[in-house]
Formats: structure tokens, C-alpha cells, sequence
């Protein structure tokens, strides 16, 4: 699946333009357009090979119960677990600590960006108090009419303002090996998507006792997870000239740049480098309670209550059995703190993530090393 470098962008009713000698800016409609040529504001960063520019305007349910086996057939069906079963959050740490020095400026400005305050909402008061206020005095419906024309025209205006003064606008040149690694990374969450069932694991608990084994269908643990759905898109006022691969694990989502990694939430964003990140993986026995999903490998079964050897417990006469499908399970971490895990439906699926995590990352340094070859470092200006 392939992903298109745009020249251009919109935001509201403006447009961003790309060229070799910079970033423009130009507002208004189709046959009629001003705007300021490419040597007005705007900020030209660069690291390993991928450059980008940043225009500067003047002035991111709950989890379904599920049993996991782990190393063996231990399966577990999906009720309450019992209190001596202790559930440990898997999530990654405070976004404020996942920042690099290549980072810095760009999360500062995004941070910056979010802070500030919409004024449209109170163009809408105002222009309704004021609707309100000459309607009450029986004024000139003429008079009224235009009030409200006014509002309406006001509200469109500073709408349009809100999201140019919010907005970061990114644009990306990507050399011609950095485009086939980011083509490559594409490919991978096109493999991932393409999975019958993803799953963001939010906790873990193992179970210790005799008793909760038994009653878990054999299981040696319990998680809870949500299913999610990987897509391309951007966060909440964040335009980008490349499509952008994510993943949505609970508070924060995951957006995969060309070359970084932002890790956006309620509080704020953070900032993993590829070579930083380390995809970890692994098959999982899991005892599915649920439905298995089409692409999935059954490999065993169970029952929602077992005896000591392992087989259904008699005593129970709705003791059904559960099957026990093949899963992967793909662990994202950074010495930062990221930590996110993640069940495919489908196995193979981490090795190709991590593949394609690993070439971004050499690529980039790759490119790194001919510049301080050459050149030096790459420069902020």
C-alpha cells in the first residue's frame, strides 16, 4: 500500500504550499487566492536525511474480561476474577519524559499550540446576547437580521482563526531511501491491519492460587483488553504533508512519523525515536472466550472449569469448553517509558513490525553518518 508526499495542505480556508525554496501561504477560494511567498515564517528542521518545515502564522470503552495461558494450555473463561487475583496496569509512563533534544522544539511548539484558547464560542455568545438584546428591545428586524448576520460571519471567521493559530502544519522531503523505509513501515501496519482482531492489552494479573486456576479454565492469567483499529490519520490539529501510521493503546495513541514517534494524550506529547524503540514479540496461547476470529489458529481447548489433571471439572453441569487459539503478542517499550502491548489475531505480524521499525531507524543513521561524514551535523535554522 503506497503513501503520497503532498505539496500542499489545507486548513480551513488555507492553503500551505511547498516548494524547494520554502513553505507559502495563500487564503481565499477557487479562481481567487492571496497569500505570502516562501520566504515568509516558517521554521526548516532536518535529521538524518528527512527534513521538514513547520509554517509559524504571525501573531488522542472499557476492556472486555479475557483469559490468557501462559507457556501452556492454560485457558480461562470470561468472568470476574477472583479478589486474590492482582491486575498490573500495562501502560506507558508520562509523556513529559519521552523527550529527545531533536524533539524538543517541535513537542514545545505542538504543546504550545494546544494551550491556547478558542475565541469562536465566544463570538457566539456575544452575537447571540446581542440578537437577544435588540430582539427584547423590539428593534428594526432589518437591524436584528444584520446582528445575526454579523454573528454568523464572526463565528465563520474565528472558527477558521482557532484552527490556523492550533494547527501544526508539517511538511516532509524524504530522501529516496528514507521513502522506501517509510514505504516499508506502511506495509508492516498494512499487515497489522489487515489482522481479523487487534487488541490493546490494559492489564495483566497472574493467578496463584489452586482454586482461581481451576475456576479460570486452567489459565495462568488474566487480562483485560479492548479491541482496536490501526489507522492512518493525524491527531486533533496536526496536518502532515505523509500519511501516518497509528495505534490507539488506551489514554495515548501512538502516531509514526518519518522520523520519530509521538506519543500524544489528554496531558500533553511525547517523543520516542526509532532507535529508541524496541518491538518485542512473541506467541501467546490464549483461551478465547469470545468468538476466535477467522484468521486465527485454533491449537487446543479447555473448559471454563477444570479438574486438577487439566480436564472438565464434573461437578458443573454448564461447563463449556473454550477453545485455545494462537495469538501474537507485540510489546512496544522505550527507556523513556513507553510500554504498550498489543494481541494479533494473527502470528507473524511482530517480526514484520520489527523489521520495519529496525530499517527506519538504520536508515535515518545511515544517512546520519554521511552527513557528519560530510558536513557535520544537520542544523535548525
Amino acid at each position: 500500500m503506497g503513501f503520497y508526499i503532498r505539496k500542499s495542505l489545507s486548513v480551513g480556508p488555507f492553503r500551505f504550499n511547498l516548494s524547494k525554496s520554502g513553505v507559502g501561504l495563500s487564503a481565499g477560494v477557487k479562481g481567487f487566492r492571496v497569500g505570502t511567498g516562501p520566504r515568509g515564517n516558517y521554521v526548516h528542521m532536518g535529521r538524518g536525511g528527512i527534513y521538514f518545515r513547520q509554517t509559524l502564522p504571525n501573531s488522542n470503552s472499557g476492556g472486555v474480561l479475557s483469559k490468557v495461558p501462559t507457556g501452556h494450555p492454560s485457558p480461562r473463561p470470561n468472568e470476574s476474577p477472583s479478589s486474590s487475583i492482582e491486575f498490573k496496569e500495562i501502560e506507558s509512563g508520562s509523556v513529559s519524559q519521552m523527550v529527545d533534544s531533536s524533539s524538543a522544539a517541535l513537542l514545545a511548539e505542538i504543546s504550545s499550540k494546544a494551550k491556547k484558547q478558542q475565541s469562536w464560542p465566544w463570538v457566539v455568545a456575544v452575537g447571540v446576547v446581542l440578537v437577544l438584546v435588540l430582539a427584547g428591545n423590539a428593534a428594526n428586524p432589518l437591524l436584528i437580521g444584520l446582528a445575526a448576520a454579523l454573528t454568523v460571519g464572526g463565528v465563520f471567521w474565528a472558527f477558521n482563526a482557532d484552527k490556523l493559530r492550533k494547527t501544526i502544519v508539517l511538511f516532509y522531503e524524504l530522501e529516496p531511501h528514507i521513502e522506501k523505509a517509510f514505504q516499508n513501515l506502511h506495509d508492516a501496519f498494512q499487515s497489522l491491519r489487515s489482522c481479523s482482531r487487534i487488541w490493546h492489552i490494559e492489564s495483566k494479573g497472574n493467578i496463584t492460587t489452586t482454586h482461581d486456576w481451576k475456576v479460570n479454565a486452567g489459565a495462568s492469567s488474566l487480562v483485560k483488553r479492548t479491541p482496536i483499529t490501526s489507522e492512518a490519520g493525524s491527531p486533533p490539529y496536526f496536518q502532515c504533508n505523509v500519511s501516518i501510521p497509528s495505534l490507539p493503546c488506551g489514554r495515548q495513541t501512538l502516531y509514526f512519523l518519518p522520523d520519530r514517534i509521538l506519543v500524544f494524550d489528554s496531558g500533553g506529547v511525547g517523543a520516542v525515536l526509532f532507535e529508541q524503540l524496541t518491538v518485542g514479540f512473541t506467541e501467546q496461547r490464549f483461551i478465547e472466550s469470545e468468538s476466535v476470529p477467522s484468521d486465527a489458529r485454533v491449537v487446543d481447548k479447555t473448559w471454563t472449569y477444570v479438574n486438577k489433571k487439566g480436564g472438565p471439572d464434573r461437578r458443573f453441569s454448564n461447563n463449556r469448553e473454550l477453545p485455545v487459539a494462537l495469538y501474537e503478542s507485540l510489546l512496544f517499550t522505550s527507556e523513556s517509558g513507553l510500554q504498550e502491548m498489543f494481541h494479533s489475531s494473527r502470528t507473524g505480524i511482530g517480526s514484520i513490525l520489527n523489521s520495519a521499525v529496525a530499517g527506519m531507524a538504520s536508515a535515518i543513521a545511515q544517512r546520519e553518518q554521511s552527513l557528519h561524514g560530510a558536513v557535520g551535523s544537520p542544523t535548525w535554522s
